[in-house]
This record gives structure tokens, C-alpha cells and sequence, in this order.
């Protein structure tokens, strides 16, 4: 599955975009599976490490590891910021990216044993925003086997 760093070398643009919408604010929307099939939200933060992945961690025993722990499959979403509303095109949109959450080795600093720590296998990223006039939306997204897209929708 693709990182965070194929990304950015396949759409440096899209990418620069799309986590200027995630280092928006701390609290991302992670949204997990829980064991019936149910989606579960849940704040999170993420880290885009130099490494080039996108990564994070979660709290021994809580809902979202267990929930990881058996389903792999996330979807996050960028904190969202309201667009002005005299001008709505000057917004940043909002961001999702989805995939599967991979277990890595803790920061060696870390004194939670049992905690969760992830980089996501990237599935699909997408960008959402008001286009230019503010008559139509504007999407745009990166797949691993289309690449980037743009559409519109009115």
C-alpha cells in the first residue's frame, strides 16, 4: 500500500493541500469498526513523520484499539474549518484519506507498553472544496491505481 511519501512525489501539490487541511487543528475524526460492523468515531491526532508516513497511536485498551486490533480499515477527516462565509471559496476545504492501520515498533521514549502504535496504508485520499465562483463543488482525490482526479459537482 502506498505512504504518505508516494503521494506527495506522485501529486506534491494535492498533497501540500491536503495536510494543510490535517495540521489545521490537534483533533482529527478517526472512524473505526467495531465488532458488530458498526462505525465508531473518535478524536485523534496524527503525526506526518519524516519518514514519510503517516502515523498514530492509541491509549492501552480503549474502544479504538480494540476496534483496530480487529479491522484494520480507518477513514480520518481533517479538523473542518467554515469557510468565510462572504467569500466561501477561500475556504481550505475539508480532507479524508482511508486505508488500513499497519502496527510499528512505539517511540523508544514511550512508557506505555500496551498502547497501540500505526502508520496507515493509504487506500484513498480526497479534497473537498468550494469552487471558484461559489457555484459548484470542487473534488479532488488520489487513488494508487487512477492517481489524482478532479471533478466538479454542482
Amino acid at each position: 500500500m502506498p505512504s504518505w511519501r508516494e503521494i506527495e512525489q506522485d501529486a506534491p501539490d494535492f498533497a501540500l493541500r491536503v495536510r494543510r487541511c490535517f495540521d489545521a487543528g490537534t483533533n482529527k475524526t478517526l472512524a473505526t469498526l467495531r465488532r458488530d460492523g458498526a462505525p465508531r468515531i473518535n478524536a485523534s491526532e496524527i503525526e506526518f513523520s519524516s519518514g514519510g508516513e503517516v502515523s498514530l497511536g492509541m491509549m492501552p485498551g480503549s474502544m479504538k484499539l480494540l476496534d483496530v486490533l480487529r479491522d484494520p480499515r480507518v477513514a480520518l477527516h481533517s479538523p473542518t474549518l467554515e469557510p468565510p462565509k462572504d467569500d466561501p471559496s477561500s475556504g481550505p476545504g475539508d480532507a479524508k484519506m482511508s486505508g488500513s492501520l499497519v502496527g510499528i515498533r512505539p517511540p523508544v521514549d514511550n512508557p506505555h507498553t500496551e498502547a497501540g502504535f500505526f502508520k496507515l496504508d493509504i487506500t484513498e485520499l480526497v479534497l473537498t472544496y468550494v469552487g471558484t465562483p461559489a457555484d459548484h463543488l470542487v473534488i479532488e482525490s488520489w487513488h494508487p491505481v487512477r492517481g489524482w482526479e478532479r471533478r466538479t459537482r454542482t
